[in-house]
This record gives structure tokens, C-alpha cells and sequence, in this order.
């Protein structure tokens, strides 16, 4: 049925059809009907008209939006138009002795019905765009920085809406063949060398970046022009959501840090990750971390019989199963609470729910923090790493994947030194193990918990100072998204083993990582906002790396994951050594532990050796075994247990 616009269109489309008839027997006789064709004229009209109303609502014609007609929709009326001239045609040949009429008719109606249905509609779609594009006065001026594709659908898209912030006043774009052209009647003002004098010209209050190719230093330039003249400036989103029409002034977003790292979408292999994940039982562990969190999300994606969810965090682990059921209301899910040092529970948790497919993910992460817990780094990122792994190896899981970092290469901290022999330890058991071990070691990511980026833009949102550790301190930085599609990607890729490294792309200088932070933010670096340097922190490096000396590197089938040639360690040596790690960790042995690790990890240079303690320091009877248990001996420097009453602090 007809909804009423749709009727008015109908309408006026019945009174085009008889017009268009009626000029095209005017045209053919030049506006001198001959008496002889009179009658049939008339009755001619009435079967012309009946067909061409039948043909025009049987070919769907009025579910078009015409209010955004374009030329798709001009190819439809020209395909509706012509059914029914054609139809016309045919009826007029069955009883063509019955009408005495010049067939050219026949074409001039069809040519004439065609322009005049198109002149309706874009009759229609002009007055709707020039009511709706603001008045003089109305509206932020406001300046588009590009005249490409995606200038041209967000100045359409302004236009739609009535209640637009934006009064767009011109253009700038590079490209010296559009200098001074008009693009959907809006000028190129000029190129970005000339912003300022554009901007101060015409009073313009906002830009806004429509280059969504621009990543990088591409984006980085534009950035810092925008930055100099003052004015606000936001920009859209990536072309894919462009090209699937998802573009519209609420997509308009603030330019955030990461456009800036110039990190290009994740391609997947999808085929080959459905194959060893869909139907399958999948535990991940640390599943309420950023990693872990962001693993369940694409892992549900393909679809995996079902998905256990691992942490010994009860708060997080809660809200990642309720954003899962959400998204995701036929997935089966388990959360679990556990520890990974807990071997009763992980084997309750492997019997029970009988993975076939692991990724490792729990670890403790934070370098200073383990500086002063190198117990804690030993029991949870070595002994839990080997107790996740024995476990998959004893229930036969198909495939174990394990989370490294970029800290496990030549670690100058107990916590990439930990990570290291977690490698090793993964690495010796796959070659007696028929579950297929892998490793996937990458650097740091953009918004996880504790990270760089969100304690900067805490410290920015409180006024400030940034905190730096060190002007020439760099760091490899990716996604949390894309570091999640990549450690599935590389899990389809192992056949046991390997150390897959990611593509971390160019490292980033943490101070210039700070400076357009708060540039972003609206304030000016060292003007507005101080950058305080502070000095490394325990154990912490100028830059990390990728490789160990004496690992190749080799290109596998994804152009973002690289394979690491292994540094192969005898399982009976690695387990030995692990044994008499442990057992220095169960009496809080420090210097032992830090031995220890220097041992399996030969290029471990701990950046605290001079500060590591005596070991009797740390086997006095203080407040009991449990405190013993509890709190690390680097740590008790800093925070002093007494014994008796305590004082108030």
C-alpha cells in the first residue's frame, strides 16, 4: 500500500503520464491534432494510462527514498519507464488494427515520460537539500580538509540533517587540479600550507579531517597544521565504515593517538582460524585482562562450541561474561575463577571442561611492580605458565597458545627475564608433546589496563604534569584489537614451537607520544601543560627489542607475522633448573632467584644487581610465615614490616 508521501508521488506520476501522451501526440502532429485521429487518441490515453500505472507499481517504483535520489535512481525510473513503453508496444501490436497511429509516438512518450519523472524527483531533492542547508549565519564555520570521496559524502551528509552544527564554508586540499574548483557547490579554498591564512580569512571554528587514507606521519602533518592555528578540528571515520555507509555526523570523531601510529586494518585469514576454532572448546586465560578480554571478543566471532573464561579476578571477570552474553547470546560460556598456580583446580578445570584449544594470556605484565615481587613474577609467570602448559599437554589440547612480550628479549627485569624462561619452558615441552606449542611475543598495547596511554590521559585530565621516564625512552606500540586478531591468526599458523613475533611497525618516542597527547587534548606542551622527566624505573630499558641474538627471523603466509628460529633447551635441563627455581622461591631466596635466572636466561642483565640483598635479609622470622609469604624482600626495603603495635603513619 501507498504511505502518503509515496501517494503524493503516485499522484503527480499519473498526471506525468497523461502530460507525456498527450505532448507527444502534440509534438508529432505539431500541436495540430488531425480530426481522423481524435477518437483514437482518447481511447489510446486510456490504455496507456491503465498499462503504465499497472507497470510503474508492479516494478516497485515507489519504495525508492527519493529524497536521496541519484543516479542509481535514475537508472531505475529509465528501467521502469521503458517496462512499461515496451508493455504499451506490445498491447498496441496485438490490436494494431483496431488504432491507426504513427508508432513514433510510442518513443516520444517514453523519452518524454522518462525526463519528466526525473525532473520531478530531482525537482524534489533540490528543494529538500537547499531548505536544509543552513541559513547565512547558522552554525559553526566550518573548513573540510580534503575535496576526495569522503569530503563529498560528509558534506551530503551534512546537508540532510536540519539541525546541523556545521555551516561548511570551503575546502582545502592539496591537489593542484581542484585549486578553486567547487565540489557540490562549495569551493577549494586553497592547500594546507595556506590553513592559518584560510582559517583567519573566513572566521573559520572548526575543521574537520576528512582523509581517512591518512594515517601516520600523513595524518601526524595535518594534525600539527590544525594544531597551530588554535582552531578544533576532529575528522571521520576509516573508509571501510565510509564504503558500508556508515558514515554520519555522530561517526564524526576527536583525532585520537592511535590515527596517529598509523597502524593499517588487520587482514585475517579467516578460513584458516575457522578451522582450528569453530566447533571447538576454547579456555583462554587471564580472560578479564585487556588481551584476554579482547581474545574472548574475536574468538566468539568464530563461533567456538564453547568458551571458558579464566581469571582469578571476580569483578572483571563478571563484566566480561555479561558483555559477552550480550553481544553474543548463543555462545556458551564458563567463567571460571582460578589460579594458574593452583595445579588441583587447572586439572579440575581441564577435566571437566576438556579444551582443545588454549591461549595463555594471564600473566603479571607491570615491570616495576615485579622488580619488587621477583617471588611472585617466578610462581605466576614461570610456575603458572608451566602448570597451564603441562596441563594442555596432559589432556592432549590441540593447539597452546601463549601470550610473550617484547621485555623477554635480552630482559633487563625480573619480569621480561620471567616471561624468557616461560618461553623456554613452552618451547622445551613441544618436542614431547603432541599439543602444538606456540608463542606469540609482541610490544606494548594502546590502551591496556596500567598502560602509557591511559595514566598519561589521566594526568592530563587532572591538569597535569605528564610524567616521562626518560626524553629518548621508545617503545613499539599496536592495538589492542589488532594484537588480539594476530595472536589468532598466528595459533592457526603454529605446527609447534615457534615464537611468532607481529609487526610492530616504527617504534614510538614516549615524549613525542606525550607531546601530541596533549596537543590532542587542546592544550600546548611545556606551555599549557609541563612534561616532567623522572628517570627510568627499576629494570625498565631505553628501547625494547624483538629478537635474541642467534633467532632468524622467517616470513610466514600472514605479511604481519614473522617466526622466530628457536634457541633449543633440553626439557630434562629446563626442568631441573626450574625445580631448583621454585624451591628458591618458596624460602624468598632473592639473590638465589636472581641467580637462577641469569642461568636459564644468558642474556639477562638485571639493571638492580648491586641493590639485590643478602639472602639471611630475607629469612629472619618477620610477623610470621604467612608475611613472608605475602611480601617480597625489595619491597620490605621500601615499606619497612615492625613488629609489636604499629604507629600511625
Amino acid at each position: 500500500m501507498l504511505k502518503s508521501k509515496s501517494a503524493i508521488l503516485f499522484a503527480n506520476d499519473l498526471v506525468l503520464i497523461v502530460l507525456s501522451f498527450v505532448l507527444s501526440f502534440m509534438f508529432r502532429f505539431d500541436f495540430h491534432l488531425p480530426p481522423a485521429f481524435r477518437d483514437t487518441f482518447w481511447q489510446m490515453l486510456c490504455l496507456v494510462f491503465i498499462i503504465k500505472t499497472i507497470c510503474l507499481l508492479a516494478t516497485g517504483f515507489y519504495r525508492n527514498l527519493w529524497r536521496y535520489a541519484s543516479l542509481h535512481d535514475a537508472f531505475h525510473i529509465f528501467k521502469s519507464v521503458s517496462i512499461a513503453s515496451i508493455a504499451v508496444a506490445v498491447v498496441f501490436l496485438f490490436i494494431g488494427d483496431s488504432f491507426q497511429f504513427p508508432r513514433s509516438i510510442i518513443v516520444l512518450d517514453c523519452v518524454l515520460l522518462f525526463f519528466m519523472i526525473s525532473a520531478s524527483r530531482m525537482a524534489w531533492r533540490f528543494y529538500r537539500e537547499m531548505t536544509l542547508i543552513p541559513q547565512k549565519g547558522m552554525g559553526r564555520k566550518t573548513l573540510i580538509i580534503g575535496a576526495g570521496e569522503a569530503g563529498s559524502l560528509l558534506l551530503k551528509d551534512i546537508r540532510r540533517h536540519s539541525s546541523t552544527p556545521y555551516r561548511i564554508i570551503g575546502y582545502v586540499d592539496d591537489d593542484g587540479a581542484k585549486q578553486g574548483m567547487f565540489l557540490h557547490g562549495v569551493r577549494v579554498l586553497g592547500k594546507l600550507e595556506q590553513l592559518r591564512d584560510i582559517i583567519e580569512k573566513y572566521g573559520v571554528e572548526e575543521i574537520i579531517i576528512a582523509i581517512p587514507s591518512a594515517k601516520g606521519k600523513a595524518l601526524l602533518r595535518i594534525v600539527e597544521k590544525c594544531n597551530k592555528t588554535g582552531v578544533r578540528f576532529r575528522s571521520v571515520p576509516d573508509m571501510k565504515d565510509i564504503l558500508n555507509g556508515k558514515l554520519a555526523i555522530s561517526h564524526i570523531k576527536n583525532v585520537e593517538i592511535d590515527d596517529l601510529l598509523g597502524r593499517d586494518s588487520v587482514v585475517l585469514d579467516e578460513a584458516g582460524i575457522r578451522n582450528y576454532l569453530t566447533g571447538k572448546r576454547v579456555l583462554v586465560s587471564g580472560a578479564a585482562g585487556s588481551i584476554g578480554s579482547e581474545l574472548c571478543r574475536q574468538l566468539a566471532r568464530f563461533e567456538p562450541s564453547s568458551l571458558i573464561l579464566l581469571d582469578n579476578a571476580e569483578t572483571p571477570l563478571f563484566y566480561i561474561e555479561r558483555e559477552l552474553r550480550a553481544k553474543f547470546p548463543e555462545q556458551r560460556l564458563a567463567p571460571v575463577l582460578g589460579d594458574i598456580r593452583d595445579r588441583e583446580k587447572l586439572e579440575a578445570v581441564f577435566e571437566e571442561f576438556m579444551p582443545e584449544v588454549v591461549f595463555h594470556a594471564a600473566a603479571y605484565k607491570h615491570v616495576p611492580m615485579m622488580e619488587f615481587n621477583q617471588v611472585e613474577a617466578v610462581t605466576n609467570n614461570i610456575g603458572g605458565t608451566k602448570i597451564m602448559a603441562d596441563a594442555a599437554h596432559r589432556f592432549g589440547v590441540d593447539n597452546f597458545v601463549m601470550i610473550s612480550t617484547d621485555k623477554a628479549v635480552n630482559p633487563t627485569n625480573v619480569m621480561g627475564a620471567s616471561k624468557r624462561v616461560a618461553e623456554i619452558y613452552v618451547q622445551a615441552l613441544s618436542r614431547k608433546s603432541v599439543t602444538r606449542f606456540s608463542t606469540v611475543r609482541f610490544g606494548n598495547v594502546l590502551g591496556s589496563n596500567g598502560s602509557v596511554i591511559p595514566l598519561f590521559m589521566e594526568q592530563i585530565r587532572t591538569g597535569g604534569p605528564v610524567t616521562v621516564t626518560d626524553p629518548d625512552v621508545v617503545r613499539y606500540f599496536m592495538t589492542i584489537p589488532e594484537a588480539a586478531q594476530l595472536v589468532l591468526q598466528a595459533g592457526s599458523l603454529g605446527k609447534g614451537g615457534e615464537i611468532f613475533v607481529l609487526d610492530m611497525g616504527e617504534p614510538v618516542r614516549i615524549k613525542d607520544l606525550a607531546e601530541e597527547l596533549i596537543r590532542l587534548s587542546g592544550f600546548v606542551p611545556y606551555e599549557d601543560m609541563d612534561i616532567i622527566f623522572t628517570g627510568l624505573r627499576p629494570g625498565e630499558k631505553l628501547f625494547e627489542e624483538l629478537l635474541i641474538d642467534g633467532e632468524g627471523i622467517m616470513r610466514t603466509r600472514h605479511e604481519k607475522i614473522r617466526v622466530a628460529d628457536s634457541v633449543k633447551m633440553e626439557l630434562s635441563v629446563v626442568n631441573a633448573s626450574l625445580k631448583h627455581l621454585f624451591a628458591l622461591a618458596e624460602i624468598f631466596d632473592i639473590t638465589g632467584i636472581m641467580n637462577s635466572l641469569c642461568t636459564l636466561v644468558v642474556e639477562f642483565t638485571p639493571s638492580r644487581m648491586h641493590d639485590i640483598p643478602s639472602p639471611n635479609k630475607f629469612q629472619q622470622s618477620w610477623q610470621g610465615s604467612i608475611q613472608r609469604k605475602m611480601i617480597s624482600a625489595d619491597y620490605a626495603k621500601v615499606i619497612p614490616l615492625r613488629g609489636g603495635n604499629r604507629g600511625s603513619d
